[in-house]
């Protein structure tokens, strides 16, 4: 298994849905590369970068899928495809 790095991209948004939203977004628009893991995107404050807020559910369904809703989805987890 090769080793898993992480990118840190520094941007500003106005609250943490919309830094989640952004994330998502931009964690979706790379989703065709297969080195991204877009389940396991979080975002975080800059100044409490050890706080993180995850973007997606991502919990385990069947068939060895994940949740690609956003975090807090209201209804049952789906595929919704985040990778």
């Amino acid at each position: 298994m090769s080793a898993r790095w992480v990118a840190h991209l520094p941007f500003t948004a106005a609250d943490l849905p919309a830094a989640q939203q952004f994330a998502g977004t931009l964690a979706r628009s790379l989703s065709f590369l297969s080195e991204v893991d877009a389940g396991e995107i979080t975002v975080s404050a800059e100044d409490a970068q050890g706080v993180r807020h995850r973007v997606f559910c991502d919990l385990p369904l069947d068939g060895g899928r994940r949740c690609g809703r956003r975090m807090e989805h209201d209804g049952d987890c789906a595929d919704r495809r985040c990778r």
